[in-house]
């Protein structure tokens, strides 16, 4: 299901995640080759994802929202 971004915070590891209007959380990792998402690495970046809509398998799965972040 599409969530759109509301904001970011660091895990305990230092990585971003998105948290989702859902409520749940999504690491959006920059670790090129296989992850590219250099927006990842600078605040203007991630401000500019704001309200971007990723898919949360945590809404598929019907998982109650996350408490972190």
């Amino acid at each position: 299901m599409k969530q759109p971004i509301k904001g970011f915070y660091q895990d305990d590891a230092g990585d971003w995640v998105a948290q989702l209007a859902c409520g749940h959380g999504q690491h959006v990792r920059h670790r090129p080759p296989f992850i590219n998402r250099p927006w990842v690495t600078t605040d203007a970046g991630r401000h500019s994802r704001l309200g971007a809509c990723l898919d949360c398998v945590k809404c598929d799965r019907g998982e109650p929202t996350d408490t972190s972040g």
